[in-house]
Parts: C-alpha cells; structure tokens; sequence
C-alpha cells in the first residue's frame, strides 16, 4: 500500500520526521518497503498484511498513526445536498444472487460534466502512481485510495433498461472489461448486469461497454460487498487483479458502504457538477455492528509478552484503537467491542497483540527468561514413530503429496466405491480438484515419475489424512492412514505389515481375507484385520487394468492401514517376558488340501490339536500344479513346539504332531504329502 505523505496529512498531523513515524509503523506491523521522494510529497509503501484490510487506504494508516502518537483523526463527513427526486424513481437493483454479493448500494448523479480533474485530484493519485483518466473516475480511485472501498461509476444512460440486476453469469456469457480486453466468464462468476447483458464483472472490474466517457451526462454510482472467496476465485480463473479485487479478496467493512458512497458523490458534484438523486437505493441492507465483547485477562498480558503493562496502559492503548469497552473494568479484566473495520480482532489473544504492537515490541527484553515445558508426545505421535522405524529399516522412504488428486487418479484404487467424492473449486492447478480418498494413487504417481528419472522401484510410504465426507466434526469422515508401495511380492509385503503390527503389540495377530477391490490382480487382493478388526487392504496391483495410463515398467504391490487401529491396538510398554531357558523343536508338514481351505482356518485347525507346547504355526509355502489334483493345493507348514520347564521328548512332540495331523485330515479332509 503506498500512502502519501501529503494526503495523510487530511486526516491526521504530522509534525514528526518521517524517518521516526516509518519506523514506528514497521515497529507496530506496517513494515516499511520503501520511500520515494517527489516534488514537495513523499511515497510511502507500506507492507499490509492480509489481515489488516482496514490499513488499505489513507484514512486506515492515518488511525494507526493516531493510535501511535495520541492524536485525533479527522474523517470527512460527506454530507451532500440532494434533490427533490428520488433515486428508486430512476432505477433499482435487484440482487439474485446474496451469497456472492450481500449488500449493494446505488446513488445517481444527474447533469455532470466529464473534463479533467482539478490539480490537487491529480497530484493525490499520481503521488501513489495511479494515472488520472478524468474527473468522475478519478473520483472513485481517490475514494478507492483514501478508504479501502471499491467504488465503480456506470455511464447509467447506456445500462438497458436503467436497472442493476447483480447475478451469476450465464453460460458462455462474455465481456470486453475496461482493459478492453474480452474474458469469456465461468457460470460462478457474480456479474453486474443491466436488463440484459453483463455490464462489470463484481468485485474485479468494470465493462467496457458503460465506462465514463467525455459524453457522459448521467453517472450511476456503485459501492458493494463482494463475498472474498467469489472474487479471488473469479481474479484467478480470470487472470485479472485489480485493486478492486485485492481489496475484495480480504473484506470490506460493510459500515462504511453509505459513507463511501456518499463521500464519492460529494467530490464527484465539486469536480464535475451535477445533481445527486435522494435516497439511495440499497439492496441487502446494511446489517448492524454488533460483535460479542472480547474479555481481556490482564494477567495474561503479563503471561504471554514476558513484561508488565500496568491494567490503565491497556485500556488506553485498546480505546486509542477505537475498541469500545463494554461494562466496567475490574482489577482482573475489562471486556471490549471491536470497531467495525477491526474484524480480524475476535479473541483475547488478538487483544494482547493490539497492546504489544501498540504499547511497543522493543520494550520487550531480548534476554527475557521464557518458561519452558517439557513436552510428551502423545501416543499417536509415538505409534507414528514406531511405525517409521520398521519401514526405514525395511528400505523404504518417506513421501509427502499433495491431499488433491485428479480424477483418472482417484480411478487407479477404489476402496470405497460407495463414498462421495469431495471436490473443491478452483481446482489447485496440476494436483487436480478432488480430495483424495486413499494414499495409494499418490503413491503410485510417485513410483511412476521414479522410474521415469531412472530409479527403479521406488518403496515409498506415507502418512497422512484422506477425506471420506465434508464433516470434519466427525474424525471418520477424515481417517489417517499409511500406506506402503513397493515391487516385492505379496509374501514380502506381509511380512512387512506383521512386523507392524508386532512391533506395536508383541502378541497382535493379523489375519486375512480376499478382497473384491478391482485393482488387485484376481486372487492377490486382501483386507487386513488387525485382532479381528478391519484396519486396511494389501494387494498386487493390475498395471494392465486401472494402472495402465500409467505405464508402470515394474510390478507393485500396495498397503494402506488406518492409524487409529493401529493405535488403539498399541501396547508400547509390555511387560517382561523371561527368555525360553530350553530349545523349541520344530516340524514341517506338506498337506493337499481342497482349494476353498484358507491358510488361516488351516492355521486355526493346527492351533486348536497342538496341544499345550504348540509354540507357533508357520507359513512356509502354497503350490499348485504337477502332481497336484485338479482343485486342490498344497500348504507347507512349520510347526515349534515347546516346554517351559524342561527339553521335550521326542515321543511327546511326536505325539503332538500326530494329533496334528488327525485333526487336519478330519476337519479339512486334509491328505498329508
């Protein structure tokens, strides 16, 4: 924002040196970027942040300035004479669309003489590097400038019909803004119509096709609330800023509306003449200030800026700020009401930055002692971390992606098919619009452009939230997952995943069952369950199905599990457990069995007859194929056995395995090979 040195002085005195009031301005939060000096003025550009709208005009540094130094403001008053007729006589404004444009006031200004502006008009804008261009649009940049509100003049005897009709575009409606430049606008665009055509697009700049020209007799004078989001998406998807715009983007305060209205009427009847219609007309209403009073802790000044402000130096500094106290302060607190054009300012904290900023960030120590409490990682952050372990020390490497996706991406892994997608609007350029519901299309997109630079097979994993519905109230709707990609085979993958699982909980037990997601190759798809609760999905992918756009040069098998499983089974401080004082015997068995038996009701059997020294079951191997009948399959299994108090028999362990064996060959018509 640059001001001018000579404009500030309207508003407030200005005895001090320069130098001293740019460093007090970037001591409370307007840096200081530059200052350029002109014939008898100084340009000042001061760096605004985006929550300080009400510092994008003269009058807003002017109140800080005030603040700072303890010296009153002087705001113009706008009082303008009117006539006899009113200005619904003449046209009316109807707003079709309140969400995009709340509030919109109208005022007409009849008989005025389009020629240039006075020199002390054009000295103010050229002093901030805005070219006059005449007298009724200088005007609206001068109000613009001095304010923060964006203002536009229409030449009223060119809008059909006389009327303002504030609305969305419709489809493949266009526009030759004044850049005379013709923008082909999206159906969610706010448009300022007439009858029958769009005449500026809202919030971001007028059309061509009304602009103020040297015939100009009638102008129509427009002040509006454009809502932020519109605007800044219609400024992008346009690729048109303006100051308008700028403004828009960051709020506008809606009490100043009718005052800015009526100001730009008051310079436009001095430099241009005419005569201003009465009663303006006003769509939407102008709603009332009435904010919650915001209570102000004294103790907590103390607390968080380290120093002492006496209880009187902060309820000087908050009214020199314009806040309203409300109701009496005590020894402990006083309650205050922000001004209109302070919305950023809702909670204490706000409050106690007003004061520092104010009161002086110098006056705070730079040696000051700060108090300092150990933190404890909750156990969420600690499961996250055990997990990062097993899979660094499994090789595989961290990604970070983006929470968007594309739609041929959300195509590559359906886990929920029934789910709505969530997208959002703009779309964030290249990532796509769509919020993603897994991590593994990300993950694949980044084993993609590994091997396209030449590193191949890529094993990435990530931990991160997907979005399942638009309600982040309920922490389903919004799950952390991790999810795993790597070349090696489902075997490998699961081995992975129980290492998780055990090193989160020495006695978790995962299980399996086939999975329906379309992706995994026929028969290599899987749910997990973790301790018999469903915590995710394993697979070998289909490079030739979904994948295929891809173009993956290596096979990929891919895991997500949800966290919260994985934390609520945690158990990260086990109890000891003496280590075996005498050796296990293990024994291998090779059974055929009918293709519909699974390895874990296979393993349920063997648990069940192994008796009380069954230690572990272990998969060793499945084959199908020569010397293997038609419909059946063979399972190798590693069973150990072992005694807590001394060396097993040969004849007990025999005893158990052939216990073993019976079981199997009468629950699951096993034949042993």
């Amino acid at each position: 924002m640059i001001v001018s040195w000579n404009w500030l002085k309207e508003y407030v005195d200005l005895d001090m040196p320069l130098d001293e009031l740019t460093d007090r301005l970037t001591m409370s939060g307007l840096n200081l970027e530059d200052v350029e000096e002109l014939a008898g003025d100084h340009a000042i550009d001061l760096e605004v942040t985006s929550n300080r709208p009400d510092c994008l005009g003269h009058i807003g540094v002017a109140r800080e300035i005030g603040t700072l130094y303890r010296r009153p403001i002087r705001i113009p008053a706008a009082e303008v004479p009117t006539v006899a007729t009113k200005t619904s006589e003449l046209t009316s404004v109807d707003i079709e669309c309140t969400d995009l444009c709340p509030q919109y006031v109208a005022r007409i200004i009849r008989g005025v003489k389009i020629g240039p502006s006075p020199d002390w008009l054009k000295e103010r804008l050229e002093a901030i590097g805005v070219a006059p261009v005449n007298n009724v649009v200088d005007v609206t940049n001068f109000v613009l400038m001095e304010c923060g509100q964006p203002l536009h003049a229409f030449d009223f005897d060119k809008l059909e019909g006389n009327r303002i009709v504030v609305r969305r575009a419709r489809k493949g409606e266009k526009i030759v803004a004044i850049d005379h430049k013709e923008y082909e606008l999206p159906e969610e665009t706010c448009v300022i119509a007439d009858e029958n055509n769009p005449v500026a697009i809202g919030g971001v700049m007028g059309g061509a096709s009304t602009e103020i020209e040297d015939g100009t007799v009638n102008v129509l004078i427009e002040v509006a609330n454009f809502q932020p989001l519109s605007v800044h998406h219609t400024a992008r998807m346009l690729k048109l800023q303006s100051p308008s715009s700028y403004r828009f983007e960051r709020g506008v305060n809606v009490q100043q509306l009718d005052w800015a209205s009526r100001r730009c009427c008051e310079l436009i009847l001095q430099t241009a003449g005419g005569e201003l219609l009465d009663e303006p007309v006003i769509a939407g209403g102008i709603p009332d200030w009435n904010p919650e009073p915001i209570t102000l802790r004294f103790a907590q000044v103390s607390r968080i800026l380290g120093i002492e402000v006496p209880p009187a130096e902060c309820i000087s500094i908050l009214e020199r700020l314009q806040l309203k106290q409300a109701g009496e302060a005590t020894d402990e607190s006083a309650a205050f009401i922000p001004p209109p054009w302070r919305r950023d300012l809702t909670r204490e904290i706000d409050l106690i930055e007003e004061v520092a900023r104010i009161h002086g960030y110098d006056q705070i120590p730079e040696d000051r002692a700060i108090p300092v409490v150990a933190a404890t990682a909750s156990l969420q952050d600690r499961v996250s971390e055990k997990v990062r372990q097993v899979l660094t020390g499994a090789g595989f490497c961290e990604a970070m992606t983006m929470s968007f996706i594309t739609p041929p991406m959300a195509g590559m892994f359906t886990p929920h098919p029934d789910a709505a997608q969530l997208e959002v609007t703009p779309a964030a350029g290249e990532y796509g619009s769509l919020l993603r519901q897994t991590l593994v299309p990300s993950l694949l997109v980044c084993r993609r452009d590994n091997e396209r630079n030449g590193n191949l097979n890529a094993e990435l994993y990530e931990m991160a939230r997907v979005f399942l519905a638009a309600n982040p109230d309920d922490p389903a709707t919004q799950p952390r997952r991790l999810a795993f990609v790597s070349g090696r085979s489902f075997a490998e993958m699961r081995g992975i995943v129980d290492a998780i699982a055990t090193r989160l909980d020495r006695d978790a037990k995962v299980t399996l069952k086939p999975s329906d997601i379309p992706q995994f190759i026929e028969g290599r798809g899987a749910e997990l369950f973790l301790n018999g609760k469903a915590c995710g999905w394993m697979g070998e992918l289909d490079r030739d199905g979904a994948l295929k756009d891809l173009k993956l040069r290596e096979a990929v098998t891919a895991v997500e599990l949800d966290m919260q499983v994985l934390t609520e089974a945690a158990d990260l401080f086990p109890t000891l457990r003496p280590l075996p004082q005498y050796p296990a015997v293990s024994r291998d068995l090779n059974f055929i069995l009918d293709d519909e038996v699974t390895w874990e009701r296979l393993e349920e059997v063997v648990r069940e007859a192994g008796g009380e020294f069954l230690e572990s079951v272990r998969f060793v191997e499945q084959y199908r194929g020569k010397h293997i009948p038609a419909g059946k399959k063979s399972y190798v299994l590693s069973v150990s056995y072992r005694a807590g108090d001394r060396t097993l028999t040969g004849e007990e362990v025999d005893a158990a395995q052939q216990q073993v064996i019976q079981s199997c060959e009468q629950q699951l018509s096993a034949a042993l090979r």
